[in-house]
C-alpha cells in the first residue's frame, strides 16, 4: 500500500517561508512583524483577560430560628397564633374585596348598568369556583386515602 502525500503537510509552506525570509529585500522585517502582530495580540489579550468563576454555594446544615428544645405545647401555641394571623389577613382581604365590589356597584349605577344582575352572575361564578375547588379537594383526599390503603396493604 502506497501512502499519498497529504495536501495539508506544512513542510512546503515552511520551506517557502524560509526561502522568502532569507532573500535580502528591504521590507522583509516589517512584513514579518505585521504578520506576527495579530497572533501576538490575541495571545496577549488571552493571557491578560480575567474570568471569575461562580462563587461557592454556602452549605446549610440546619435552620436555627426555632428552638430545637421546644415543647409540644409551645409548638401548638405558636401554630394557633399563626392561624389567628392568617384568619385576620383573610378577613381583611375579604373586607377589601367587598369594599371594591361596593365601589364598582356605585360606579355601575352611575353609568346606568344593571348592577344587581351583574352581582348575581358574579356570585354564581364565585359559588361555582368554590364548588369546583371543594370537588378537587375531595378527589385529592380520596386518591390519597386510596394510595395510603394500597401501600398499607402491601
Amino acid at each position: 500500500m502506497r501512502i499519498l502525500p497529504s495536501r495539508f503537510n506544512p513542510t512546503g509552506g515552511v520551506a517557502d517561508f524560509w526561502n522568502e525570509i532569507r532573500r535580502p529585500q528591504p521590507y522583509r522585517w516589517p512584513i514579518l512583524f505585521v504578520s506576527i502582530l495579530p497572533a501576538a495580540l490575541m495571545v496577549w489579550w488571552g493571557v491578560n483577560s480575567t474570568r471569575y468563576g461562580e462563587p461557592e454555594r454556602p452549605t446549610i446544615e440546619y435552620i436555627t430560628t426555632l428552638d430545637p428544645a421546644r415543647s409540644e405545647a409551645e409548638i401548638q401555641a405558636e401554630n394557633r397564633a399563626n392561624q389567628e394571623i392568617k384568619d385576620l389577613r383573610a378577613a381583611e382581604e375579604a373586607r377589601i374585596a367587598e369594599e371594591k365590589r361596593e365601589i364598582y356597584k356605585s360606579l355601575g349605577r352611575a353609568s346606568g348598568l344593571d348592577v344587581e344582575e351583574i352581582e348575581r352572575k358574579a356570585a354564581a361564578e364565585r359559588a361555582a369556583e368554590k364548588a369546583a375547588a371543594e370537588k378537587r379537594r375531595a378527589e385529592a383526599a380520596a386518591k390519597a386515602k386510596a394510595a395510603a390503603s394500597e401501600s398499607a396493604g402491601q
